[in-house]
């Protein structure tokens, strides 16, 4: 293997545009801009030479930005882009982003599914419409929900298998509770399905952020190795939001120990090649 990768992250320039989800004070760690730049050093310092810059928010103006770091920066390999999918002109849209000469660094389209208000909404004919042309031109759909937008998922991906979907951070289960029902349930239902791959992402912030500890993550991530199997479970560090609870290297640290039972082979398809093939990273 060449290198690991970072199959989740973020970055934003608060003098671009305000984050309208870092509401209230205990979002004060992360209330500053994080540049890719910002990154390097402690993906470097992880062996970790490849990542993916995943949407922030539901505007279509960041996703030209995004591209434009890919391309101008040697870490960003491919780029989780954002777009009104439920608008009669998505596939024009899509196209514009693809035309563009940086165009190629898109691989995949993800949306806030767990903050509408209908946890249904991947349901409705209209995101179903532009589901279809996210599959129509190539890319993939990252599903970014949580246990009660489970059962819309698994309707969302048994309806359409012509589409690549990649579940965001587990579906964010309730780790500070313990409670594994019903978020395991749906998972292991969601993970029978071959056209999806998950990311081990987004732990440390479902869990106690000033106390979690790595035995608190395991259950999870155990469900989701067996659920999935290694060949479709790929890392993510959700940097900078994972600050809230832990550092970069203790979130790397962390998926290391909850992977250190398989198998190199296994290992190296967690931290790299599902990534690569799911996203077609350079």
């Amino acid at each position: 293997m060449t290198g690991r990768v970072d199959a989740h992250h973020h970055v934003w320039d608060l003098q671009v545009r305000a984050q309208s989800w870092m509401t209230g004070p205990s979002m004060d760690p992360i209330r500053r801009s994080f540049s890719a730049e910002d990154l390097a050093p402690l993906a470097a310092d992880a062996g970790i030479t490849a990542t993916v810059l995943v949407q922030t928010v539901g505007l279509a103006a960041e996703t030209p930005e995004f591209l434009e770091v890919a391309a101008s920066n040697d870490l960003v390999a491919g780029v989780v882009g954002w777009l009104d999918l439920t608008a009669s002109s998505v596939r024009d849209a899509l196209a514009g982003l693809l035309e563009r000469p940086d165009g190629h660094w898109l691989k995949g389209i993800r949306h806030q599914v767990h903050d509408e208000p209908d946890d249904l909404w991947l349901e409705r004919a209209d995101v179903r419409r532009g589901l279809a042309a996210v599959a129509e031109a190539g890319l993939t759909y990252d599903l970014l929900t949580k246990p009660p937008q489970l059962p819309a998922a698994i309707h969302t991906v048994q309806a359409m298998p012509e589409l690549s979907f990649v579940l965001d951070h587990i579906s964010k289960p309730p780790i500070g509770t313990g409670e594994l029902e019903p978020w395991a349930r749906g998972l292991r239902e969601l993970a029978s399905y071959p056209n999806v791959t998950c990311k081990l992402s987004g732990l440390v912030t479902e869990a106690d952020w000033a106390g979690w500890t790595v035995d608190d993550l395991r259950p999870y991530a155990e469900i989701v190795l067996d659920a999935f199997g290694p060949d479709r479970v790929m890392f993510g560090s959700d940097w900078p939001v994972c600050l809230l609870a832990a550092s970069y290297a203790e979130v790397v640290a962390a998926a290391e120990d909850l992977t250190s039972y398989l198998t190199p082979t296994e290992r190296d398809a967690v931290f790299g090649q599902t990534a690569r093939h799911t996203y077609s990273l350079p």
